[in-house]
């Protein structure tokens, strides 16, 4: 994660508990779920642009435990992000979340680390 230019930090919770840190105020929350959207790198990329410029300070990623999450965690997220409609093993869905935000702020300092097509 030290390779990402915004700020980001990765907080592990026990798996015995599922109450989250509250979320700071002007923070996104978004959940990693299969029922979710699949966006593109670029897509990501251009999400995390908009909070950036909105003056956001934080973007808290969420995977959620063997159950999934909850509908009230669901309904408050600003965005419910899916890998696919496979279930994932938490340790692959965390690299391929770090590989996807370095992806999307790479495409956001016009690097060359991405390419399209």
């Amino acid at each position: 994660m030290k390779r990402i230019s915004w700020p980001t930090r990765l907080t592990e919770l026990p798996e015995t508990s599922r109450q989250a840190p509250p979320l700071p105020a002007n923070s996104v929350s978004v959940l990693l779920d299969e029922r979710g959207q699949a966006l593109s790198s670029t897509e990501l990329a251009e999400r995390l642009e908009s909070w950036r410029d909105a003056g956001k300070r934080e973007a808290r990623f969420s995977i959620g435990a063997a159950g999934g999450h909850s509908a009230e965690e669901r309904n408050g997220a600003e965005l419910l992000l899916s890998f696919g409609a496979a279930t994932w093993p938490h340790l692959l869905v965390r690299a391929m979340l770090a590989e996807q935000l370095f992806r999307a702020t790479s495409i956001l300092a016009n690097h060359p680390y991405h390419r399209e097509g």
